[in-house]
């Protein structure tokens, strides 16, 4: 998947046809750093993720079904890829990944305790996301406001700002995310 990854984000870059040191101004990420993500020489993280998809206008979740064939109505456990951020432990697995036949996609997200998973602005401006809680505690900031979530909890919203998911143990959080982008 990784190699497929760094082919899709290269293919993202000339599809707009930017260079590295454009994509680098418009992300915040350095020329070099970029260049060795496309050449699939090192693995990125959700940040760096995050702020590419934040370029290029799509989800994370529709970044990374672009790595993985088109799939049918019944997506079996063996066949929903999982992305895991080398940096964090932030686990992705795509339990129902996007398609053009359907605006939702559903993924599970598993934390580490101790882990701090940040973006600065959204991948994609207005999507509207639903958080449903299955283990752990997980301490989420988005902008200015502050939620404590536990096994159970459910979190509606639309995603405008910054977010920062903090999972401060003891144990690793996990919950379900399903998102629509706008």
């Amino acid at each position: 998947m990784e190699i497929r990854l760094a082919q899709r984000l290269a293919a993202l870059r000339t599809e707009r046809g930017q260079s590295l040191e454009e994509l680098a101004l418009a992300s915040g990420i350095s020329r070099a750093t970029l260049s060795r993500l496309e050449r699939g020489e090192t693995s990125p993280t959700a940040s760096l993720l995050g702020k590419l998809c934040a370029v290029h206008g799509i989800s994370m979740s529709r970044l990374l079904a672009g790595v993985e064939p088109q799939s049918a109505s019944l997506v079996p456990q063996a066949a929903q890829t999982v992305w895991v951020d080398p940096q964090s432990g932030f686990q992705r697995r795509m339990v129902s990944p996007p398609s053009r036949d359907f605006k939702m996609e559903m993924v599970e997200v598993t934390i580490p305790a101790g882990a701090v998973v940040s973006y600065e602005v959204p991948t994609v401006h207005g999507t509207e996301q639903q958080f449903w809680m299955l283990e752990g505690i997980l301490e989420l900031t988005l902008d200015d406001a502050h939620y404590r979530l536990q096994a159970g909890d459910c979190l509606r919203f639309h995603m405008h700002g910054a977010a920062r998911f903090f999972c401060p143990g003891p144990e690793a959080v996990r919950y379900v995310s399903l998102s629509c982008a706008p």
